[in-house]
């Protein structure tokens, strides 16, 4: 029996001051729409500022994930801390879900009693808006393939560009033509942006948690690949999960064909693992005999 390891990908790779900056602007924009909804009256503003408030948690959960993902591993946690940031992605989709669901309650709620708009604040402010995502996104690009976190809070940054767009036209709208319900219909598409985007990430985390297999990889091609390699007469017991996003993981019994030298073969498996599917981290039990138990019919 035997493993390989590879440390290349961390979740501390990524640097967590652009993460504070970016923390600090969408924060700061956070009290500016909140003060601009209330002044204007605008349901859009409000409904995009507490959109931008799940990005300030994203931000947030992110830096802790990176500070807890760094500790070490010990007897109680002999993988370390490093899936603190698919529980904290997880979490944050979720109550990204839940504001998007209130955003759609109140913005129905207003098509019933629609409130008069001052346009012309509620555009100063989504311009604003707008300049505050661009920036924070700029600070993220380079880093949202790295962590689960990262990339929720950069989907929630790019979904919150698209509802300040959203609130630019609306005002504009309001402005020249005086239709009020249009502020709840804007607070409707930015309730209907987050969807997709936060159930991927839910459904990401949620795999993960479960030990599902990585996207990207199929479990028969897997099998198939070490049942390829010579002096391999069967594969069974294979498990194919990840940890973090980016941290596959393998187990599995190969049983060997006669004659066939169980270091030689394992070195070959490895081999064909990192090069077919950047696979690295392998535990492989080698097997005279099949050692999977018979079933027996009932």
């Amino acid at each position: 029996m035997s493993a390989s390891h590879q440390h290349d990908h961390d979740i501390g790779d990524t640097p967590a001051s652009r993460l504070r900056i970016a923390l600090a602007l969408t924060f700061f924009f956070v009290l500016v729409e909140v003060i601009g909804g209330i002044v204007t009256g605008s349901l859009a503003l409000i409904s995009d500022a507490m959109h931008m408030l799940t990005d300030s948690m994203a931000l947030a959960i992110a830096l802790l994930a990176i500070r807890v993902g760094r500790r070490p591993a010990d007897l109680l946690r002999t993988y370390g801390y490093a899936r603190f940031e698919i529980l904290a992605a997880a979490f944050n989709a979720m109550i990204l879900l839940g504001v998007a669901f209130y955003i759609l309650y109140e913005a129905y709620a207003r098509l019933f009693e629609p409130k008069q708009i001052a346009s012309l604040g509620m555009l100063a402010v989504a311009v604003v808006g707008l300049l505050v995502n661009l920036a924070s996104m700029r600070l993220l690009t380079g880093h949202k393939d790295e962590s689960l976190n990262v990339k929720g809070a950069y989907l929630e940054v790019w979904a919150d560009m698209l509802g300040s767009l959203g609130v630019i036209a609306g005002a504009l709208v309001i402005w020249l033509t005086g239709w009020q319900w249009v502020d709840s219909l804007v607070a409707v598409g930015i309730g209907f942006m987050v969807f997709p985007r936060t159930w991927g990430l839910l459904k990401e985390c949620i795999n993960i948690l479960l030990e599902g297999v990585p996207p990207g990889m199929a479990l028969e091609d897997v099998e198939t690949a070490i049942a390829e390699v010579p002096g391999v007469a069967s594969v069974h017991d294979l498990h194919l999960w990840a940890i973090t996003q980016n941290k596959p993981s393998l187990t599995a019994h190969a049983v060997l064909s006669d004659g066939a030298d169980p270091e030689a073969v394992r070195q070959a498996i490895e081999a064909s693992l990192r090069g077919k599917f950047d696979l690295h981290h392998t535990t492989l039990q080698m097997e005279r005999e099949n050692c999977q138990p018979v079933e027996t019919i009932h």
